[in-house]
């Protein structure tokens, strides 16, 4: 497919110089950077799974759960 880009100045100075070192056509090197650049888009599309590890905390002797949220509360007053 034959089609018109506005390349930067910098970005197209790198691509002439690597066409240059390994004695390939420039738009060969073009097309393959452009493969790798997609290639690199299209592996951050899906995010990786996030888990999570559950642990299993005993509660200490002597402590209220069913309290939790007063001692939320009176520690948000004291601030």
């Amino acid at each position: 497919m034959r089609t018109t880009l506005t390349i930067d100045d910098r970005t197209d100075a790198v691509l002439r110089r690597i066409a240059e070192e390994q004695n390939l056509p420039y738009k060969d090197v073009v097309n393959k950077a452009l493969a790798e650049g997609v290639k690199s888009l299209e592996a951050h599309e899906a995010p990786p799974d996030f888990r999570i590890r559950v642990r299993d905390y005993d509660i200490l002797p002597g402590v209220d759960e069913t309290k939790f949220n007063q001692l939320l509360d009176e520690l948000e007053t004291e601030d």
